[in-house]
């Protein structure tokens, strides 16, 4: 059994060099059933046909090519919508979708956490309530309220409901809680500071993990939505998409569908390798507290 043993002060957990081999191992196994699925998709982009096809399938690629990504951009150049059109719909509705989740949530959040006024609790319970509902059960009310305001269409039908997502505000107020220091708030407040100015010198640094954790989740479900209800003309409609339209190609498109999934996932894994090393941080304070 590990023993706890003090030195100069300092907390020393004592381990068998067996228990640390053991769990290094673990640890691999469990990184390697985590990193293979990208890997395949990667083998996958770079197999002719042939071995596409091939049966009993196999993980690793014999006669590596790029010709799936020449497909790819050959059939990007030849659609009726230039796919530059639907990366670009892609990018402006992921950052812009991102950027105002980022700062209404962390608004409201602060709100919620750090001002006291009457039926905050009440709204809170409200928020952490919608997390239970899929945005299936309110698809219908959706469509009527952007028929009503006359986005069905446009971009602002799928910029707006990412704005208003309940999960960026729950992580955000959770961890305004564990992590701002009240105190310092209230020094700023006496020196004369403003609120708003407040929330953002002050409180934004503090929380820098928590909101570096929301672009990623939030830029990753932009970035791979598909279609959309809201959407019907071909110019606002996602790369994401338009990659499903060739996946949906048939045999004679399998070498430039699995091409796509590799671009498709680039984005993504960049931007987490960046901002990896906060989303643990953030994951261990904003679970549910009283």
């Amino acid at each position: 059994m590990a023993k706890l043993r003090t030195r100069k002060h300092k907390v020393v957990l004592a381990r068998s060099a067996g228990g640390d081999a053991g769990i290094s191992v673990i640890l691999v196994i469990l990184g390697a059933f985590m990193f293979l699925p990208m890997v395949y998709v990667v083998m996958q982009s770079l197999k002719p046909l042939d071995e596409l096809w091939m049966y009993p399938p196999r993980f690793y690629v014999m006669s590596p090519t790029l010709k799936n990504f020449k497909d790819l951009f050959t059939l990007m150049n030849i659609s009726w919508v230039p796919f530059s059109r639907y990366i670009f719909n892609t990018v402006l509705v992921s950052v812009a979708g991102t950027a105002g989740h980022l700062f209404l949530a962390s608004l409201a959040a602060y709100a919620l956490a750090k001002i006291k006024f009457p039926g905050r609790d009440l709204m809170f319970q409200t928020v952490q309530m919608s997390l239970m509902f899929n945005a299936t059960v309110t698809a219908i009310t959706s469509f009527i309220l952007m028929s009503a305001l006359h986005w069905l269409d446009t971009y602002w039908a799928l910029i707006v409901p990412a704005w208003c997502s309940s999960l960026g505000l729950y992580l955000m107020k959770q961890f305004m809680d564990t992590n701002v220091n009240d105190s310092v708030l209230e020094s700023a407040r006496l020196d004369g500071a403003k609120e708003l100015k407040i929330f953002w010198i002050i409180a934004m640094p503090m929380v820098k993990p928590a909101w570096l954790t929301l672009i990623i989740y939030s830029f990753q479900g932009l970035w791979n939505a598909g279609a959309s209800m809201y959407i019907y003309s071909e110019q606002y409609k996602s790369f994401n998409y338009a990659i499903g339209q060739i996946l949906a190609g048939g045999i004679k498109r399998a070498g430039a569908g699995a091409a796509s999934l590799v671009v498709m996932m680039l984005v993504p894994i960049i931007i987490f390798i960046i901002s990896q090393s906060n989303i643990i941080e953030t994951m261990g304070s904003s679970g549910m507290k009283d």
